[in-house]
């Protein structure tokens, strides 16, 4: 039986996936890791009271380790206390990874440079297999020289498909057979439901929906499917609100099928209330269905009956209250955001992409681009299938990571730096995310961090110069037909690629290598 460790936290953006409810986490972390005939022997997880992106003072947490009886938790103590516990549990690991006790380690928004560092040079050390998600830290552990054989981001996850992605990687590393077991929500939970209500994870869970129309505005664009494909476009354009309150629906509610429906109901009823108007009918849908659910078995009405109940006059009262009275609103705050957006371009367009550029890289490092950005380029995409902001992600984050990290591939400082840098040049430009490949070359020289700053404020300044408009999250080549100007797209892409290559091997190559005496 092979035996896995598990160190992490609940993370920043991973806190609102899943990372709050360590309990699910864990658990659902155990339940794959069995299925898989494989048994989680340690635990190192840091569950904080809110998102580790807006610690303070007054954040308590608690520490999460492996028990006979499954994961359990410390007790609630100072986020400080819980760090330094959580790295001695972390120490102990890595002297259980040195002894040849693990097999193989997941790191979920894990700390490379500090709780984890030890654990995390074992596993190195021991060339055992690593897993997890969390783009920072993963590329931190890739670069300690950490064999991982899956990383990625949180964006668009959950505690289950985490997990299952987790153990599917070990188990085609180590040649196991496994079927990811998927459990069923038997009764709601309406203890914690409004904590369950966030924005920004229910606009990133939908990002799938709105990538799908970009697809078919790009495939709509070819004059020989014009006539046929042209109409889908409109379609999944009044589909959005529909997905956007299925995700709030079933995140708000957590009863998976019950929820999914009255997500559906609600959302057909709030169409004319565009996205948001879809949003607040899938939130209140959500909170009817799981009070109706609980009503019903208060009442003893059979399980079918009440399913019924939450599903269908849940999503109907949701659906009707939006339709008759909040649609107005709704659609007139995303029409507000996105006509304030062309207003900033319309005064100055080079300006305004150049400014947003600038901030971008600021935006992710600081933890407001899941908050804020990434919504607002969703909206933006309501009506045109495209956006401004999307274009800036695209050019500024991703093409400047690319260009980053291929400059470390063709000049690098050291030669470790080209195979650290590979990977993500890879997931960079196939996939068009992961731009925290670039971080640990961005943080480790201050030029290469001004390097980024800039080519990202250049190629933010060409998609205002030549008002494109575009998408991330899709394969580089691909991007610039999903865009209103593909060829100024392309230009701001290359541009962001080439002068962030350009610059990156320059600094590279000038700068003073550390000798030996010097280390």
């Amino acid at each position: 039986m092979k035996k896995i460790a598990v160190l992490g936290s609940s993370g920043g953006h991973l806190f609102v996936l899943g990372g709050k409810d360590p309990q699910a986490l864990l658990g659902e972390i155990v339940r794959q890791a069995e299925a898989a005939g494989f048994e989680i022997r340690h635990i190192a997880f840091v569950a904080a009271s809110t998102s580790m992106d807006h610690v303070t003072d007054e954040t308590t947490a608690t520490v999460w380790t492996q028990t006979a009886d499954g994961p359990k938790p410390s007790t609630e103590m100072s986020l400080k206390e819980a760090n330094k516990m959580a790295e001695m549990e972390s120490n102990k690991i890595a002297a259980a990874i040195r002894n040849g006790e693990v097999d193989g380690l997941i790191l979920i928004s894990a700390d490379p440079k500090n709780i984890n560092r030890d654990a995390i040079k074992a596993a190195a050390e021991r060339k055992i297999p690593v897993v997890g998600t969390g783009g920072t830290s993963m590329a931190e552990a890739r670069s300690m020289g950490a064999n991982v054989i899956s990383a990625s981001g949180t964006t668009g996850t959950n505690n289950r498909s985490r997990a299952v992605g987790y153990i599917s990687a070990f188990a085609s590393e180590w040649k196991t057979k496994y079927s990811p077991v998927i459990g069923k929500t038997t009764e709601a939970d309406t203890s914690n439901i409004w904590k369950r209500i966030n924005l920004r994870s229910i606009m990133m869970s939908s990002l799938p929906g709105f990538i799908a129309m970009a697809l078919i505005l790009a495939i709509g664009k070819i004059p020989a499917l014009n006539p046929s494909i042209g109409p889908l476009f409109d379609i999944l354009i009044g589909a959005l609100p529909i997905i956007v309150a299925v995700v709030a629906a079933k995140q708000v509610s957590g009863l998976d099928e019950v929820g999914i429906v009255a997500g559906v109901v609600a959302g057909v009823l709030s169409v004319d209330g565009g996205i948001l108007g879809g949003i607040v009918g899938g939130i209140l849908a959500g909170i009817f269905a799981s009070y109706l659910l609980n009503w019903s078995f208060r009442r003893r009405f059979p399980a079918t009956t009440a399913s019924l109940v939450a599903g269908a006059i849940g999503g109907l009262a949701s659906g009707i209250l939006v339709y008759f009275v909040l649609a107005p609103i709704t659609l007139w705050m995303g029409n507000g955001i996105r006509t304030l957006i062309d207003a900033a371009i319309a005064i100055n367009p080079v300006l305004a992409g150049a400014l947003a550029g600038l901030l971008i890289w600021p935006a992710i490092i600081g933890g407001v681009y899941h908050a804020a950005i990434l919504p607002i380029v969703l909206l933006e995409m309501e009506q045109t299938g495209y956006s401004f902001l999307g274009a800036i992600d695209m050019t500024g984050l991703v093409m400047v990571s690319a260009g980053i990290t291929l400059a470390n591939i063709i000049a690098p400082r050291e030669k470790s730096e080209a195979a650290l840098a590979l990977p993500g040049f890879i997931v960079n430009v196939g996939f068009g995310t992961f731009v925290e490949a670039a971080y640990p070359f961005m943080f480790a020289d201050k030029k290469i961090f001004g390097t980024a700053l800039f080519a990202a404020a250049a190629s933010g300044a060409l998609c205002g110069l030549f008002d494109a408009r575009g998408m991330a999250y899709v394969p580089s080549i691909v991007a610039p037909t999903l865009s209103n100007n593909p060829l100024g797209f392309a230009i701001a892409m290359l541009a962001a690629m080439g002068i962030a290559c350009g610059l990156t091997i320059t600094f590279n190559k000038t700068s003073k290598k550390v000798t030996p005496q010097e280390a």
